[in-house]
């Protein structure tokens, strides 16, 4: 069935139908001009598009994984500011020839990432365009302390860290490019294809260092570790040297790159996509903040540290230090073209 076949209000009632739920905390929420919500601290908020071609694709990823990674990366933004996610709003545009029924199924991955982690959708909007899909997800948080966590807070001596693992999600789009050449187990396959499709948004790390007085600075991995390590440093006026034998590389990244001779690091700094946190520490609160995480089953590996410099990156890599740009050197182009 066709978009154009139920219109934009019987599309509404249909995807409304999915993720409406009952939430104390909204007043009005899906059928108004807009919501009314009720929020008990500081309101967090923001916004993230995925556009058809560009951040997803058909042959990388699902109709429900669509939805629910478009909930997850605003999500993650949330939890990197040290808040709770709280609201929801859906934007969708879509050509008159749509398939009701892929809508369908995009809003049934929404609904599994907002019952996962405890989100309502309170609204939104959808319009027509001839080009492709676009779907928007604003979240609303509130803050777990009485200061969000920021990316401008680094200071001389600080240490890195980084939560769970990254690169699982770049080396996935990169195994789909190859996958007839390369051979891997079905478990390694499987730990990438989670890690593009499926991804965790760190909420309670995001709690963890919203309580933590020695953490002091965040920002979520979105774009790639070397990217948001460089915000750090540009809002924090400081240089950031990282170790590349310190990077917590998936497993299964590194038995891609032994297997078709990449390079595991280049998928960590440049992968994009892996929804973990960043951040930095004060040296003399790092252990406690290792001890704390481990009792609450979250991984934190630490990476580097904080030096007075202009704001650079430099990875310290087999006794080497390299200066690394923000969207990375071209090492994913050199590799293609060879």
């Amino acid at each position: 069935m066709l978009v154009a076949q139920v219109g934009e209000f019987g599309l509404l009632d249909r995807l409304r139908a999915i993720v409406e739920k009952q939430d104390d905390t909204v007043l009005l929420g899906i059928g108004d001009d807009a919501a009314v919500v009720t929020y008990p601290h500081h309101v967090v908020m923001t916004t993230d598009a995925m556009v058809y071609g560009i951040h997803f694709r058909e042959d990388l990823i699902g109709d429900v994984a669509i939805g629910y990674k478009a909930v997850v990366a605003s999500l993650s933004d949330i939890a990197a500011m040290g808040a709770k996610p709280m609201h929801l709003l859906i934007t969708l545009a879509v050509s008159q020839t749509q398939e009701v029924e892929q809508l369908e199924a995009i809003y049934r991955g929404i609904k599994i990432a907002c019952d996962r982690y405890d989100v309502t959708v309170i609204g939104g909007d959808i319009v027509s365009t001839p080009g492709p899909m676009m779907i928007s997800v604003t979240a609303t948080g509130t803050l777990y302390a009485q200061q969000p966590l920021k990316r401008s807070g680094a200071k001389t001596d600080d240490l890195v860290f980084v939560t769970g693992d990254i690169g699982g999600s770049g080396a996935y789009i990169d195994y789909q490019k190859h996958h007839d050449r390369v051979v891997l187990s079905p478990e390694d396959i499987d730990a990438l294809q989670r890690r593009h499709q499926e991804p965790t948004p760190q909420i309670l790390a995001g709690e963890l260092l919203a309580h933590f007085k020695g953490c002091t600075s965040t920002n979520d991995i979105s774009d790639g570790l070397a990217s948001e390590l460089h915000e750090i440093a540009a809002a924090s006026g400081v240089g950031i040297v990282i170790e590349a034998d310190r990077l917590p590389i998936c497993p299964a990244v590194r038995h891609y790159c032994k297997r078709t001779q990449r390079d595991a690091e280049s998928f960590a700094l440049y992968g994009g996509e892996d929804y973990q946190i960043v951040g930095t520490v004060s040296p003399i609160s790092a252990g406690a903040l290792l001890a704390q995480a481990q009792a609450q089953g979250i991984r934190v590996s630490l990476i580097g540290r904080v030096i007075e410099d202009t704001p650079q990156v430099t990875l310290i890599d087999h006794g080497q230090h390299h200066v690394i740009g923000k969207n990375g050197y071209d090492h994913f182009r050199q590799k293609e073209d060879e």
